[in-house]
């Protein structure tokens, strides 16, 4: 049996969403158990709780040694907020999990590999099961939580570490005690809702603080809003210019993003799940 805890470290889900993803796994995940912390459910104006909440929440299921995998609810903003206070206080059974999500909890998963703790995974989350779209991108984790790689970024080749963010949660990270050391690994990066002319500042950014990487692959980029003057580059465009001028090599496109087609990348070399 793999038993998956769920924590919601930015906003709230609600109850909709947890029995969408109990009966997905009922139905489909037989030898799969799921259990939402009730801090899911907590309001406290744009958060799911305030910060004190969340990170009992969040420490809740790290720390227990029933679960094998903490899988985060929903992204939206907030889980930077409790990282670095998460990571001080996890203890050995936090270290032998697996930890799901992406969006804005790129900040954790940011903090525990810095800090090697579990086995970090950009992947969909619970919030997305209510849709049959999103349960497409949600089967893909619990599959790979269950030890089939079907569903891993079909680039991954287990020689040479990976990760994934979304774009502006990586610039935001970068020179803080978040950020871990990337030297050598092939850095893939999603975006939405963000104008171009942002897609080119964030990348800018990045092509000055980012440390020696293997190259970079550009996820989708999605739900771009109009701006008044179009910008005269396309997303990937963007991308290829400043890798050129960084020194970094580009290395196509990956299928990553704030879309049902999201693929699971592990952190590090790709491997089945630890929760398998």
């Amino acid at each position: 049996m793999t038993n998956i805890a769920i924590c919601a470290p930015a906003t709230p889900i609600t109850r909709d969403h947890a029995r969408a993803l109990e009966e997905l796994v009922a139905a489909e995940f037989p030898g799969t158990n799921v259990t939402f912390h009730e801090q899911c459910f907590a309001r406290q104006g744009h958060f799911a709780g305030d910060d004190l909440v969340r990170l009992t929440g969040l420490i809740d299921c790290a720390n227990d040694p029933a679960f094998d995998a903490v899988w985060f609810a929903k992204g939206g903003y907030g889980s930077n907020r409790i990282a670095e206070a998460a990571v001080a206080r996890m203890n050995e059974a936090a270290r032998s999990k697996t930890y799901v999500g992406f969006s804005d909890c790129g900040y954790l998963l940011a903090a525990l590999y810095r800090h090697g703790i579990g086995q970090c995974a950009h992947g969909s989350m619970p919030v997305s099961a209510r849709s049959e779209n999103g349960r497409k991108a949600v089967r893909r984790v619990l599959q790979w939580l269950n030890g089939d790689n079907s569903g891993l970024e079909p680039s991954l080749d287990g020689k040479i570490p990976a990760v994934a963010f979304n774009l502006i949660t990586l610039a935001m990270i970068s020179n803080t005690p978040l950020m871990p050391d990337l030297g050598g690994h092939v850095v893939m990066v999603e975006e939405v809702s963000e104008h171009l002319y942002s897609i080119d500042r964030l990348f800018f950014h990045l092509s000055g603080v980012l440390p020696r990487i293997a190259g970079l692959r550009l996820g989708a980029v999605t739900d771009i809003p109009e701006n008044y003057v179009e910008f005269g580059q396309t997303e990937e465009e963007i991308a290829r210019y400043w890798c050129d001028r960084a020194g970094v090599p580009y290395l196509g496109r990956a299928e990553i993003g704030h879309t049902s087609a999201n693929k699971v990348v592990p952190f590090g070399l790709a491997s089945p799940s630890r929760a398998a």
